[in-house]
């Protein structure tokens, strides 16, 4: 892994973000259901909502994995990462011990919340990166 401060660490850092993005993003469309629990009733149909941030995260994937586009990629990441937040309290606020799906166990609905804060920093740090005279990217 490249250092803070090699020219390769932005690029790490940006395509590992988009690699995450990515795999989040499809997993909204192959295990939908999964999803659908973090959608308060009151917003409607739970499946548009999964379906419609699924997108979203394979746009901001495509985003931050493009050098020209990274800058509002990583600041639309950072801003998918906040508006997410919610509906990941909501399974918080919902899970059981007893609970078929490991996503809805307490310890894991619970202990994912914290986990918003680094992915919303990492995805500032890569819309922050500015490339240097001669680096690619």
């Amino acid at each position: 892994m490249p250092s803070a401060d090699s020219p390769a660490a932005p690029t790490a850092a940006a395509l590992g973000l988009a690699g995450a993005l990515t795999v989040t993003g499809v997993l909204h469309f192959v295990h939908p259901r999964t999803f659908e629990r973090l959608i308060p009733a009151a917003l409607g149909s739970p499946r548009a909502w999964v379906l419609g941030s699924g997108v979203a995260e394979l746009a901001c994937a495509a985003l931050v994995a493009v050098p020209a586009t990274r800058r509002v990629g990583g600041y639309a990441s950072a801003a998918l990462f906040v508006g997410v937040f919610p509906g990941n309290v909501k399974m918080a606020l919902d899970s059981r011990p007893d609970a078929r799906s490991w996503a809805m166990r307490p310890a894991v609905a619970w202990g994912r919340l914290p986990l918003q804060v680094p992915l919303v920093a990492w995805a500032l740090r890569v819309a922050g990166r500015r490339r240097a005279a001669g680096e690619d990217a």
